[in-house]
């Protein structure tokens, strides 16, 4: 009867054992920042941003300019001038300087928002692309191990060269 107690336990505790082990989940990891930055994609939309940045840029920096230029001949013209007029050159100024900040602050939130319109296909081509290669592979959990992601270790399985080739590059 002992036997049969040690060898029911010592069954007991390899299936539970075995149990265990098929019960845990496979977990990979990938660099999205790396991924996405390699995508050609990526880098088309990020030219395409900052050729839509130089031309606000541009305005704006011409804007100043000319509001530069006007503040040199109001200043230059300011004595030969009544103080009313002065006043008025002044208002002028201010209405021009506050449509810069405004034009300022438009042009950054058009650029956020055309970042958005171009970055968001983007990362749900590169995530759809992550899982499909995670389930090919059996992978249940993959882990972002971009710098700053809050990973400390990464000694599994690395899908970034499985999903480059996914997505052909």
């Amino acid at each position: 009867m002992k036997q049969f107690k040690k060898v029911a336990v010592a069954v007991v505790l390899f299936v539970a054992a075995t149990s265990f082990v098929q019960a845990q989940s496979k977990i990979a990891h990938i660099n999205v920042t790396e991924l996405l930055s390699q995508m050609p994609e990526m880098k088309a939309a990020q030219a395409e941003l900052k050729k839509l940045e130089e031309t606000y840029r541009a305005d704006i920096q011409s804007s100043l300019d000319e509001l530069k230029n006007k503040l040199t001949q109001y200043n230059n013209e300011a004595s030969a001038m009544s103080q009313e007029e002065n006043q008025k050159r002044a208002l002028e100024l201010q209405g021009f300087e506050r449509n810069i900040g405004e034009a300022q602050q438009a042009a950054q939130q058009e650029l956020a928002k055309k970042q958005g319109d171009l970055f968001e296909p983007i990362s749900v081509k590169a995530k759809d692309a992550i899982e499909k290669v995670a389930a090919a592979q059996g992978y249940d959990y993959v882990v972002d191990a971009s710098p700053g992601a809050g990973v400390i270790v990464a000694k599994g399985k690395d899908l970034l060269p499985d999903v480059k080739k996914e997505l052909g590059f």
